[in-house]
């Protein structure tokens, strides 16, 4: 585990980061999509993903691996891929209102003392300090975004597998029947579950993962759209731009063009 007060650029395929904007807002970028990013206000952001902050120096993240985090014991919501990750269907922006400001700059203090201390066990302390974390944000993101849903663990634990199964498999596998096979349901299954917690479709969160990665090639890399449409699992460009446009509005060269810099 690690804790930064300046990162300009980042991408990691092994850590999940936690932002903290606690200065005047500002935008961040994430896989080439510029968001605002409010002023004492989080947002999480999953491994592989790349970002970018515009005033990184009023930004504090803390990153972990799932080795580091995923304690068999954790609820399904607190885990390493729990609702905060992989529980929203949107970029989940949580705001830290005046009342608990107090505690998570008193929290990050003690996260840095006890970076900073020579222990031998001071990753069990870190470990303690994370998940506590992890649960005031959790409460917080069930507050703003989802009112007086009641997650079922079995329930919500199928949208969070989806989600992973997803990021692990969207390159290749496109439809929603490749996933409710690896978790034994069936489409119909999933659909439902989805609709019950207000959640984007299962079809919807496959082609939102592909065309997040699109972007994030275009934006970052200088690949051709034949060599990204290879990548994603395409079967030719054509097909590959037809869709990124259905999705977008825009064809690949144009969002090439357009992205934000």
């Amino acid at each position: 585990m690690r804790l930064n007060n300046l990162i300009e650029e980042h991408r990691s395929k092994e850590f999940l980061t936690i932002a903290l904007n606690t200065g005047e807002p500002q935008r961040i970028t994430v896989d080439g999509v510029a968001y605002d990013f409010p002023s004492w206000s989080i947002i999480p952001i999953y491994a592989n993903q790349s970002f970018h902050f515009y005033n990184p120096e009023t930004v504090t993240i803390w990153q972990y691996n799932r080795q580091f985090y995923c304690m068999a014991d954790n609820h399904v919501e607190i885990s390493c891929i729990g609702l905060i990750f992989l529980g929203y269907s949107k970029k989940l922006f949580i705001e830290i209102a005046e009342e608990h400001r107090a505690k998570i700059s008193a929290l990050m203090g003690i996260f840095i003392e006890e970076f900073d201390s020579g222990d031998y066990i001071k990753t069990d302390m870190l470990l303690t300090l994370l998940k506590r974390f992890i649960i005031i944000l959790t409460r917080l993101a069930r507050q703003q975004y989802f009112g007086d849903i009641v997650f079922i663990d079995d329930k919500f634990d199928l949208i969070r597998q989806f989600n992973f199964y997803v990021e692990g498999n969207f390159r290749k596998e496109h439809k929603v029947q490749f996933y409710a096979g690896l978790m034994n349901k069936s489409p119909k299954t999933l659909s439902n579950i989805f609709t019950l917690y207000n959640y984007n479709s299962p079809m919807s969160i496959i082609h939102d993962r592909i065309v997040n990665e699109a972007k994030r090639l275009l934006f970052y890399t200088d690949k051709s759209a034949k060599e990204i449409a290879y990548e994603l699992g395409f079967e030719d460009a054509a097909h590959f731009s037809r869709f990124f446009k259905n999705s977008t509005t825009q064809n690949p060269s144009g969002f090439r063009k357009n992205a934000v810099v």
